[in-house]
């Protein structure tokens, strides 16, 4: 079965909320319909509420690249998904390449983890993968990055992803209020919504690491 398809099975199932998305069925004529979650209620009213109309897929790339206040948003799992506009679709497959955009991979993720064939990456196995500048990150604590996802990730730094990873094999993350998210912004019932997951540790967080490991350096080389 298509990815698209089991999109739509998911939907029948009573999930309509991604991420900030809002998934609306048979919207006026149309489909599908996909808007801020803050706006759903807009969405349903005549003439959409009065929010900007988005014809297929096409614009969902534009629409997720920006905050509202202008700010590129680095990852698109980040919190600040700007809002004013409905973005309305013919069928599944519009709906998935839509989604697709605002959040890359993430319906497929959590399919794969539906299935039982989802790969987790260990932090110490994406550090040890870098190389020039980055090469740096490899050399962080376990207490510095244990630290370090407290202070990055998680709804507090507008992350709405749920992390799967470990640092290694054998060590879980610390308890904390990142490691306990499930990757559902808002509070909804699992059952109706995708979560966003977190197979890996993204880019912004190697960053990081390089960041937090030269200051570990430098510290060890001061005293």
């Amino acid at each position: 079965m298509s990815t698209a398809l089991k999109l739509r099975n998911l939907l029948r199932s009573g999930i309509h909320r991604i991420g900030q998305l809002e998934i609306h069925t048979d919207l006026y004529g149309y489909s599908y319909g996909v808007c801020h979650c803050d706006d759903a209620h807009l969405a349903t009213e005549p003439a959409f509420g009065g929010l900007e109309i988005h014809e297929g897929p096409d614009d969902a790339r534009d629409l997720s690249t920006y905050a509202e206040d202008g700010t590129y948003r680095f990852t698109k799992g980040q919190t600040n998904l700007k809002r004013g506009w409905v973005m309305v679709l013919n069928d599944e497959e519009e709906l998935r390449l839509a989604l697709d955009q605002f959040y890359p991979a993430c319906v497929g993720l959590f399919l794969a983890q539906q299935g039982g064939t989802l790969e987790i990456e260990t932090l110490r196995e994406k550090l040890n993968r870098q190389t020039g500048m980055y090469r740096f990150a490899r050399t962080i604590s376990d207490a510095g990055a244990q630290q370090l996802v407290q202070q990055v990730c998680g709804p507090a730094h507008q992350c709405a992803k749920k992390i799967l990873w470990q640092l290694d094999s054998v060590t879980p993350l610390d308890d904390s209020e990142a490691s306990r998210f499930n990757g559902i912004p808002g509070g909804l019932p699992e059952s109706e919504a995708i979560p966003l997951l977190c197979r890996e540790a993204c880019n912004h967080f190697v960053a990081e690491c390089r960041k937090a490991a030269k200051a570990e350096f430098e510290k060890k080389a001061e005293a």
